[in-house]
This record gives structure tokens, sequence and C-alpha cells, in this order.
């Protein structure tokens, strides 16, 4: 390597991003982590979880939630983007 030991995670890390592999894992991890960042309630109304572009989309069974979310969904995607430790996700769309 190039003198220097890397960990395995940062190994691993360079190989996704110089492949083109890092933005299909990460937007995974959006999806997989959606229960446990947003919590057993919305997670228990929500249908449906997908990114797609850089824009999370979201299918809710309830309206009520839909319009709270839709209020706070930049921070939505600021705490997802957190949670998979990447610039994933530009926009979410909320859909009923």
């Amino acid at each position: 390597m190039r003198g220097q030991s890397l960990a395995l995670g940062e190994v691993l890390g360079e190989y996704l991003r110089e492949s083109g592999l890092e933005k299909p894992v990460l937007e995974t991890r959006v999806v997989s982590l959606w229960p446990e960042v947003m919590g057993p309630v919305v997670a228990r109304l929500t249908r449906s979880v997908e990114v797609e572009n850089g824009v999370l989309i979201v299918r809710l069974s309830n309206a009520a939630l839909k319009a709270q979310l839709f209020e706070n969904r930049f921070e939505l995607v600021r705490k997802m983007n957190e949670a998979v430790g990447g610039e994933v996700l530009h926009d979410c769309r909320l859909l009923g």
C-alpha cells in the first residue's frame, strides 16, 4: 500500500469510492436505517422507502404524518445523511 497502515474500513471505503459503488451502498443504508432513525411509530406508518437520484421517496399511510414530515423535510434529509455518514440525499418526496 502507500507505505502506511490503513484500517479495513478505510480500504473498503476507498474501493467503493473508486469503483463508483459508494453511492448505491449509502442509498441502500438510507432505506435500511429509516425505521431506526425515524422510530417505531413513523416506521409503522411508512408503506415504503426508496432513494432515486439523491431523492428520498417515502410513501406514508397517514396524512397528518405526511404533513408533519413535509414541514421538516430538510431536517429529515440532514438526519438521514448524518445517519449514513455521507451526502447521499439532497431532497425528499413524501407521498400519501
